[in-house]
Order: structure tokens, then C-alpha cells, then sequence
């Protein structure tokens, strides 16, 4: 276990809470899943996990995704997500050595649409400048 020294006193805090590596143990797994055992074509090929934060009694788990696509495919492969969220689960239970697989939630992860927003209008900017 690692241990972090603060102002001169040992630590017993490990560096990474339990949670935390539930969620990249999850990104990693489900992120597998979606490019082979997924056979939705809403969902296969065009969905990307972005983050995963579990909370801390690890009964949740909140996944942002990517999705190739517009508004629609954007909006399918969330349905398809959400369709398939019982397969993955059950799926992880067999995977995982864990008492409780968590309830997955997908979101679509806005922070690219973001970004790209805020270049533009900085490009914008720069040209008028």
C-alpha cells in the first residue's frame, strides 16, 4: 500500500480510493465489451468511454461516452447503452471478483462539444482581431 507523507506525518491514506480503481477496472472492461461483445449497431464501433467515476459505496457507476455521430446517433447509441447495461452487468459478474457489480449509467460526455465551441469562437476572434 502506498503512503503519502504530509507535513512531515505519515499518512495512512492510500494514494488511490477504492473507487477509483473500481472505475478503471470498469473502463477498461466495459470499454472491451463495447468493441467486441456489444452486437447493437447503435452502439458497436461508434461509442468511446471517456471517464468512469463510481461512488463510494461503489452501487453506481457513471460512465461518460463519446459517440461518433450527430444528434441521432448520438441519442440512439444512449438507448442502446441503456439496453444493453443488464448484459454488461451480468457480463462484469462473471468477469470481476466483486460482491456487487454497480448500476451502470451512461452519459453522453460533453466536454469535446465544449472545447470545440470554445475554439471557434476564440478562432473567431483571432480573425477579427
Amino acid at each position: 500500500m502506498d503512503y503519502e507523507i504530509f507535513e512531515g506525518l505519515l499518512s495512512r491514506q492510500p494514494a488511490f480510493s477504492r473507487s477509483e480503481r473500481v472505475a478503471d477496472l470498469l473502463k477498461e472492461e466495459v470499454a472491451r465489451m463495447l468493441l467486441s461483445e456489444v452486437k447493437d449497431p447503435r452502439v458497436q464501433g461508434l461509442v468511446t468511454v471517456i471517464s468512469v467515476k463510481v461512488t463510494k459505496d461503489l452501487r453506481h457507476a457513471n460512465f461518460s461516452v463519446s459517440v461518433i455521430g450527430g444528434l441521432k446517433e448520438e441519442r440512439a447509441a444512449i438507448k442502446g447503452l441503456d439496453k444493453a447495461s443488464g448484459f454488461i452487468r451480468r457480463s462484469l459478474g462473471k468477469r470481476l471478483r466483486m460482491r456487487r457489480i454497480p448500476e451502470l449509467h451512461f452519459r453522453l460526455d460533453e466536454t469535446l462539444k465544449a472545447q470545440e465551441k470554445i475554439e471557434g469562437l476564440l478562432r473567431k476572434i483571432h480573425e477579427e482581431g
